[in-house]
């Protein structure tokens, strides 16, 4: 595995305001992840795991420290660069699918690539083929979400996450909408893309799901309070 850092983040800190309060989300959090790892990161609920999240995936800015992914520093872009980032970049996997009720699987795992006019119609297909193969619903490809299950779902999902070859793939709470059998069919499919290269972070309230990790990042009070494994 290439030891490169694919993420940096230094002093990052991230608080929300009301107009009676203060929130500190984030509290000069250091964390570097390596390319081809699978991280997990644990905390109870308020504890900044979903800032953090958000922030790797350029969709909200922090208010001090710097983010740097694949050695570009992304800190303070304007949204229209962190957009073109995030479309080439980054690969998301949420707790609900988020998948489109009138879209086939296939026209689903199509969608991230709709912004990428580089592509010829040929490669996109051929792109979302190989996604579907790779999470095992190839035979689904024109099925509709409300034909498939839950597990179904989540692959078709993690495909769209796959589908523009990201430097990075987060994943917030993925089985937290399965039963046990399907969630664990999920987190193989995570097994298999770390196995391949892929980066993995994943948030989870699972301590064993957490377990399947290569490293464990704790977080409280929107600090890292402890580090398990090696990347």
């Amino acid at each position: 595995m290439n030891r490169t850092p694919l993420v940096v983040l230094k002093n990052v800190t991230r608080a929300y305001r009301t107009a009676v309060v203060k929130t500190l989300a984030l509290a000069d959090v250091d964390l570097e992840i390596a390319r081809g790892e699978y991280l997990a990161i644990e905390g109870p609920s308020g504890s900044g795991k979903s800032t953090l999240m958000t922030i790797l995936g350029l969709l909200e800015e922090a208010d001090s420290g710097t983010y740097s992914l694949n050695g570009t520093t992304v800190s303070h872009l304007g949204d229209s660069a962190r957009a073109r980032i995030r479309s080439r970049e980054i690969g998301f996997v949420f707790q609900s699918f988020h998948l489109i009720p009138e879209m086939t699987a296939a026209e689903n795992v199509a969608m991230p690539l709709l912004y990428r006019s580089d592509l010829p119609s040929g490669e996109r297909r051929d792109r979302v083929a190989r996604a579907l193969d790779q999470v095992g619903m190839a035979d689904r490809a024109s099925h509709y979400p409300a034909q498939l299950s839950g597990g179904q779902q989540q692959r078709v999902a993690v495909a769209r996450a796959l589908i523009g070859t990201p430097s990075l793939v987060l994943a917030d709470e993925p089985t937290g909408n399965l039963d046990h059998e399907n969630g664990l069919r999920v987190l193989e499919l995570f097994d298999e893309l770390h196995r391949a290269g892929v980066t993995v972070v994943m948030v989870t309230h699972n301590p064993d799901y957490a377990l399947r990790a290569s490293r464990r990042v704790a977080l409280t009070d929107g600090q890292i309070v402890s580090t398990v494994g090696a990347a």
